[in-house]
């Protein structure tokens, strides 16, 4: 079985953040926020109701890894060349997954351009993906650069 590669963790974590940190008597905890996208979220990205409690990183990063094992699934699912590329290119794309959900990978040209090999065109096809409540995020044009560079890199 294929485990989550840890250049997918460290992307997740960088641009996702253990975000609106609170006390909590001696422990720090995330409560959930609206993400730029407009959806509740709590800890590193995990989607969840807005009356969600409190959770320490610890939950965030157990919730973080499996989300990302999901994503995993469903990269390997739709794009089944990537378990034999050497791991960053699956790390960038399980990131992307993860980001932005199993469906959006499925329907994209990215898949078709992974599944062919043509990583010039699939870093490309990244750089389309930075749009968040219909404008361009600065943090996901971030997000896709470093997810292309590691397309690219391997």
């Amino acid at each position: 079985m294929i485990e989550v590669p840890k250049a997918a963790i460290n992307l997740a974590k960088r641009f996702e953040g253990f975000e609106r940190k609170v006390k909590s008597g001696i422990e720090i905890t995330a409560v959930p926020y609206i993400c730029p996208a407009g959806f509740w979220t709590i800890g590193y990205g995990h989607l969840c109701d807005p009356m969600h409690p409190p959770i320490t990183e610890a939950k965030a990063e157990v919730y973080l890894a499996c989300d990302l094992q999901t994503a995993l699934v469903a990269t390997l699912r739709y794009c089944p060349v990537l378990a034999t590329e050497p791991e960053g290119r699956l790390a960038a794309i399980i990131d992307f997954t993860f980001n932005l959900g199993a469906g959006r990978l499925q329907t994209s040209t990215l898949r078709r351009r992974i599944n062919q090999r043509d990583w010039s065109q699939a870093a490309s096809e990244l750089q389309r993906w930075v749009y968040g409540g219909g404008r361009p995020l600065p943090g996901l044009v971030l997000r896709r650069r470093e997810e292309s560079n590691l397309l690219l890199a391997s």
